[in-house]
């Protein structure tokens, strides 16, 4: 019954987590992506507390609290270990040194130093059954694990097993409180089957002991684990985002091969209607190259998208360079992404590039005048929107 009292109480201090966790400002859950081997690593140590259970005690009568001193003690424990997902992990833990072997109620005969061994199966319940959530104060991890355990005054090795709840409360990024509660169980040889003439020897009342001596230890431990390495978990990329990312630059390559389908048309419609050399002739050159050109750009990007764009930008350089001209160049960034002041300075430096790009071609930098229009929404689509345009002022 007792033993019973300690499992419902465990069972207790996580529900009260559980709740206080459930409390807590919701935040972000999300899809994660597969790490690397080397992220997400921790490192535990911590104090126990542990109470052992003997089969030698069958009817002896010995009162069963966790708590007389012929059967409690206090350890030490370290693990290390990684988190494969954010709902599974494995870790390896040593732990021990001070434990009982419960032969009689003298604490000085049951002393024996011992270690245990473990690799162990850790299944985050909070994240498996909540989602991963980076903020989450308080996690839930029941575990289970198989290993080997020592009694070192005897010198028996023998297979262990354990079973138990992991509870960490986050107290930074690096650094977390743990409180791990467990139940143990070692194989027949971990007293070295020293059987019935030690326990009598010993004092042992009543009963005949078994001579499977499985013992058993309750722990509760009360540590610090550290994470080392890369914390945390990245988003699963979002396939509709890149895709409409991907269609906006498509759409901005398409508005170039119409501008510039557009303005071959124009200039192949002006040089089919140019009369016979004289005044009108002239003044139809002046109107095409007073006409402003549209160099494009990507999506907040200051490099110009298409060199096929510089074509008509040579023509117009050259025209400027012979009749010697000025050259006003005015930058736009489309209005339905980005702040005001960013999507300013956006149309400044995109002026400014292609500004650099007529003086490669032989333009004076004084004869070029550049203007910032900021974000505007005059073309439709809004890619259309990105883009400096080139005109003889004068």
């Amino acid at each position: 019954m007792k033993k019973l009292l300690i499992v419902l109480a465990f069972a207790g201090v996580s529900v009260a987590s559980m709740a206080q966790d459930t409390d807590a400002a919701p935040s972000e859950k999300y899809s994660v992506a597969t790490n690397s081997f080397w992220h997400n690593w921790f490192v535990q140590v911590g104090a126990d507390w542990n109470a052992f259970y003997s089969n030698e005690e069958k009817g002896a009568g010995y009162a069963k609290s966790p708590f007389k001193d012929f059967r409690s003690g206090l350890g030490f424990s370290a693990a290390v270990g990684k988190w494969f997902t954010p709902g599974i992990g494995l870790r390896a833990k040593f732990s021990g040194i001070n434990g009982f072997s419960v032969m009689t109620e003298k604490k000085d005969d049951n002393k024996i130093k011992f270690w245990n061994a473990q690799a162990q199966v850790l299944f985050n319940m909070s994240n498996l059954l909540c989602g991963y959530n980076p903020d989450r104060v308080w996690n839930f991890s029941p575990y289970a694990g198989v290993g080997i355990a020592r009694n070192c005054s005897y010198n028996t090795y023998e297979l262990a097993m354990s079973a138990g709840v992991l509870n960490t409360w986050k107290l930074s990024k690096r650094v977390l409180l743990h409180l791990d509660l467990a139940f143990n169980m070692m194989g027949d040889d971990f007293e070295g089957r020293l059987g019935t003439k030690r326990y009598v020897d010993l004092g042992g009342k009543g009963g005949t002991p078994s001579p499977s001596n499985h013992d058993r230890y309750f722990a509760g431990e009360i540590g610090l684990t550290f994470n080392v390495g890369r914390v945390g978990w990245n988003k699963v990329p979002d396939v509709e985002a890149l895709k409409n990312l991907h269609q906006s630059q498509l759409d901005a390559l398409n508005a170039q091969l119409r501008d510039a389908n557009g303005e071959i048309a124009d200039l192949k419609n002006q040089l089919a209607n140019i009369p016979e050399p004289d005044n009108t002739m002239s003044e139809s050159v002046k109107e095409f190259v007073t006409t402003p050109i549209s160099v494009f750009f990507n999506l907040d990007k200051t490099e110009i998208a298409s060199q096929k764009d510089l074509v008509n930008v040579r023509a117009l350089a050259k025209y400027a360079v012979e009749n010697n001209n000025n050259i006003l160049v005015n930058g736009y960034a489309d209005s339905a992404t980005g702040s005001a002041d960013h999507n300013q300075w956006l149309s400044e430096r995109r002026a400014e590039q292609v500004a650099d790009e007529l003086v490669k071609m032989g333009v004076a930098r004084e004869k070029i005048k550049t203007q910032g229009n900021g974000g505007v929404e005059t073309l439709s689509p809004v890619s259309f929107n990105r883009r400096a345009t080139v005109q003889i002022t004068d």
